[in-house]
């Protein structure tokens, strides 16, 4: 059954002038700040899932949700984001902090149940999400993260959550991978021993060498 007819097809694309840039993996690894400096070096929009309205009620939806409520309201967070994504292509590029690789890599962690079974339930939705020109995952060693991990200014739940919670680090390591070996748009990029600037250098480079 088409889920997507009238009126829940997606927005009418209005012209798209991105790139559309993802950039994913585990809390705290440097993805905002990297959105901060790909906006500057590529005059785009930053676009952070869970967008508002979804952000002020994610720990509602953490702490009382079971499993699939919880899937759903985070799926309805990324339908919604990526109404906000085909909007601002319109007008530019666009670097989007999360998309679905989250969404799926995130709840399974969390919920311990299996890759294959939220994707099941993701894909009837698949035709309403922008497809990413690119997607970085990026990956890094435990020192790394720790280090960076200690200088956020604003830590969360989840961020704690890596260390605290037995084994929570390791699973989520294994779906960013096991997903981005599922993605088509999937680029790794080792962050160790590379600044921000760096690694907003290899970006930068990559999608100037797709357009020449």
């Amino acid at each position: 059954m088409n889920l997507l007819r009238a009126p829940y097809a997606p927005l009418a694309d209005s012209g798209h002038r991105g790139p559309f840039v993802v950039l994913e993996g585990v809390s705290g690894i440097g993805k905002s700040t990297l959105a901060r400096l790909l906006a500057k070096r590529l005059d785009s929009t930053v676009i952070h899932t869970l967008a508002d309205p979804h952000t002020a009620w994610s720990e509602t939806a953490n702490r009382e949700l079971r499993p699939l409520p919880q899937l759903a309201f985070y799926l309805s967070g990324l339908l919604h984001v990526s109404d906000a994504v085909r909007q601002a292509l319109a007008m530019g590029p666009v670097i989007a902090d999360r998309y679905t690789s989250s969404v799926i890599a995130c709840h399974t962690a969390v919920n311990g149940v299996g890759l294959d079974q939220v994707r099941r339930l993701i894909a009837p939705f698949r035709p309403y999400l922008v497809i990413p020109d690119a997607t970085f995952y990026l990956v890094s060693s435990d020192p790394t993260l720790k280090q960076r991990m200690e200088a956020k200014t604003d830590v969360k739940q989840d961020d704690t959550d890596l260390f605290d919670v037995p084994g929570r680090l390791d699973r989520l390591r294994a779906n960013f991978m096991a997903v981005a070996a599922d993605d088509p748009t999937a680029l790794l990029l080792p962050t160790d021993d590379h600044s921000p600037d760096d690694l907003a250098d290899i970006i930068v480079k990559h999608l100037e060498d797709g357009r020449a």
